[in-house]
């Protein structure tokens, strides 16, 4: 997505084993250890998603655990909302628990959120505090509101063999609410020799059919989905969860991507403020085992000239299809949806999605599209494509140009009411060469056709699917969008977690293909303060988001200027060739892209990450 241009392992307290004197004859007494007591890793918080009310918890009032409208669980449908009176005010929540005294490690975790009506930026007037027996693990704030839930973990592997008391304070000012809420409190305890967890990404390979139908706006869509995949995991995979990030746009009462009468396995409740579903599995599938799963869609798109919306009669409908999150070795990836960025991070997909809608209305989609004559009136447009990560399409009585660059992509650009024919060639030639400019230096276009949506209502410069874009007039912004078929689409990322990984790649793709070196831009760089990074997720980036733009994309491309500058055109050249071709339809970390710049090079890159802020 393109920003509108208008705009310290803790000691662990283990048990000393006992001695014994055994005195033999003719002998010394000597003395022998007792085997160490053993681990049985284990979650020692009782009820700590809150399903079964305040059991086990004791509460300042009866309010804190609940479920009533204005805030929502994380997971299930209760939770811990501590303030957000907006008038003095102090809620506690505490349960005693007690950290086995065998096991090495012990992990607290809890997610959090944090929304309140302050305004300011530098003052903390409302805090909860995280205690754990007499030690204070941390203090949130007004300032450290998100928009969604952001998991906190801490080490306290020093309180082993302890029974102490797990408390959360909430306190309040005299006026403008803060509210702290609080779900899926966990403390996990094991043994220092338990293996790492699973890394591998799952479900793999999955295939999606999709059967749907408009009303004739083609503002309500109804129809089938099926999802077929694959445990690549060796880890039993029990359940998965579908991502109905659209559900952002709406309310969990009146939500506009429903999903009903699951087959394949057992819908629980929604979670994550209604955008992931879980879906447990008649019978856990061992590695290599595929399943599939199928329910009834419903999709109700909102007014607005958004990537999910419709600005008079045509609607843009990205990211509306439920999609598989993925399971690796953080465990499932179910972060919030924002709306300053991405939070999308799916695995690459096969789908075959057939719309059918009023013959009045054009149909630009992900992927090769046929149209084929339906009934009286009625066209159905078929669209498949191969290893994409998402599908979107937009419908309405567009202007449609058609062209192919020189390379051989055929590039379709469809304009609403109120683009000049002038612009809209404009927007053609645009495409053209940066298809071509960009596979050029990162490898062919795969995804057969490309298609460019223009409307200068957006809120925001561009979007961006596989295959798909939408777009102002802008010939930056769409050289960007058509840059995130290779990063993001071909090459892929956590787009929460990591968001630099695609748009500071990206945004760098768009210089080159533009021109542009980015001399002395690295120059004009300010931190706004020592937590600020490149490399920070969008959890970050939601609580700072007027800094978001400056620093993800203007700040990371410099970054990428300067690693070029420093390693020689040549190095950086072939070092992003050949890193997405070893990615290609895989999934980039900073990580592993830190490890090839430094393969690249003779020279040590150690000082380069630090200088940049490029942490991971």
């Amino acid at each position: 997505m393109r920003p509108t241009p208008r705009t310290a392992l803790a000691a662990s307290a283990l048990a000393l084993a006992a001695t014994a004197a055994l005195v033999l004859p003719a002998a010394p007494a000597s003395a022998a250890p007792a085997a160490a007591e053993a681990c049985t890793p284990s979650q020692v918080v009782a009820n700590g998603g809150f399903e079964s009310g305040a059991t086990s918890w004791t509460q300042s009032s009866t309010t804190v655990v609940t479920n009533r409208t204005g805030q929502s669980a994380h997971g299930g449908g209760y939770y811990a909302w501590l303030d957000g009176t907006g008038g003095t005010h102090t809620d506690t929540l505490s349960q005693s628990v007690t950290v086995p005294s065998g096991c090495a490690k012990a992990t607290l975790t809890f997610w959090l959120h944090i929304d309140t009506a302050e305004t300011t930026s530098s003052t903390a007037y409302d805090k909860l505090t995280a205690k754990i027996g007499s030690t204070t693990l941390a203090t949130f704030s007004n300032l450290d509101k998100n928009t969604g839930y952001v998991q906190k973990s801490f080490d306290v592997s020093a309180f082993a063999g302890q029974t102490v008391a797990l408390a959360f304070t909430g306190t309040e000012d005299s006026s403008l609410q803060s509210s702290f809420v609080l779900d899926d409190i966990a403390l996990d305890t094991s043994d220092a020799t338990t293996p790492p967890a699973d890394s591998t990404r799952t479900p793999a390979a999955p295939a999606y059919t999709v059967s749907l139908s408009s009303n004739t706006a083609g503002t309500v869509w109804t129809g089938h989905e099926s999802a077929t995949f694959t445990n690549a995991s060796a880890t039993a995979l029990s359940e998965v969860y579908l991502r109905l990030w659209d559900n952002y746009h709406g309310t969990c009462s009146a939500p506009p991507i429903t999903v009903t009468n699951v087959t394949g396995g057992t819908a629980g409740a929604l979670a994550v403020s209604c955008t992931a579903l879980p879906i447990t599995l008649p019978t856990p599938l061992a590695q290599g085992q595929s399943a599939t799963i199928g329910f009834d869609l419903g999709i109700s798109v909102p007014s607005g000239a958004d990537r999910f919306g419709y600005d008079g009669s045509f609607s843009f409908i990205g990211n509306a299809l439920p999609v598989l999150a993925v399971k690796d070795g953080a465990g499932w990836h179910l972060d919030p949806y924002t709306n300053n960025g991405e939070s999308f991070y799916s695995l690459a997909a096969d789908f075959k999605v057939t719309l059918d809608h009023p013959t009045t209305l054009l149909v630009p989609a992900t992927g090769t599209s046929v149209d084929t004559a339906g009934s009286s009136g009625r066209t159905v447009t078929t669209a498949t494509a191969t290893q994409v990560r998402d599908f979107a399409w937009a419908a309405g009585p567009f202007s449609k140009i058609s062209g192919t660059s020189t390379a051989g992509t055929p590039i379709n650009v469809y304009s609403v009411s109120g683009i000049s024919s002038a612009n809209a060639q404009s927007m053609l030639s645009t495409a053209r060469t940066a298809v071509d400019a960009h596979a050029a230096r990162f490898g062919a276009y795969p995804y057969g056709e490309l298609d460019a949506v223009i409307d200068n209502n957006f809120w925001f410069g561009g979007m961006e699917y596989p295959g798909f874009v939408l777009d102002l007039v802008s010939t930056t912004a769409l050289t960007h969008e058509i840059g995130h078929q290779w990063w993001y689409g071909i090459v892929g990322d956590d787009e929460y977690n990591s968001p630099w990984l695609d748009e500071s790649f990206t945004d760098y793709a768009t210089d080159l293909a533009l021109g542009s070196t980015g001399t002395n831009c690295w120059n004009s760089v300010s931190w706004a303060s020592s937590a600020e990074k490149i490399t920070n997720s969008m959890a970050y980036w939601d609580a700072h988001s007027s800094r978001y733009g400056t620093v993800v994309y203007t700040y990371g491309k410099c970054a990428l200027h300067d690693l070029r500058r420093l390693i020689g055109d040549t190095a950086m050249a072939n070092l992003l060739k050949s890193y997405a071709t070893s990615h290609w339809y895989g999934v980039s970390t900073t990580a592993e892209f830190k490890a090839a710049a430094q393969a690249a090079t003779t020279t040590d890159l150690t000082s380069f990450w630090s200088t940049h802020r490029i942490e991971g």
